[in-house]
């Protein structure tokens, strides 16, 4: 199945609204995780975003997916850009 990275870029000024929904938003991702379809997640360390490494069947699987985050559901993502990745060495490569 094909893996994805996905760059979601926060907007400042809905830092507070993010924190209210964080724990849903990390309860949502941490049920990809149990289901193999979130490979891992982590915040970039300036605040201004978050890469995730999902598996899908392709771009338009993904992009469902990830229209069902509770951060995408209410507005808290400034932007997303979902790239094929195909990893040649380390814990994702085949």
């Amino acid at each position: 199945m094909p893996l994805f990275a996905v760059d979601y870029t926060y907007l400042p000024d809905k830092a507070e609204a993010r924190d209210r929904t964080r724990p849903e938003h990390r309860g949502w991702l941490a049920e990809q995780a149990d289901h193999g379809i979130l490979l891992t997640v982590g915040p970039y360390p300036d605040g201004s975003g978050v890469l995730l490494i999902i598996s899908a069947d392709g771009a338009d699987a993904a992009a469902a997916m990830l229209a069902r985050d509770p951060f995408a559901r209410d507005g808290l993502i400034g932007g997303v850009r979902v790239t094929e990745w195909k990893p040649v060495i380390g814990a994702f490569a085949d």
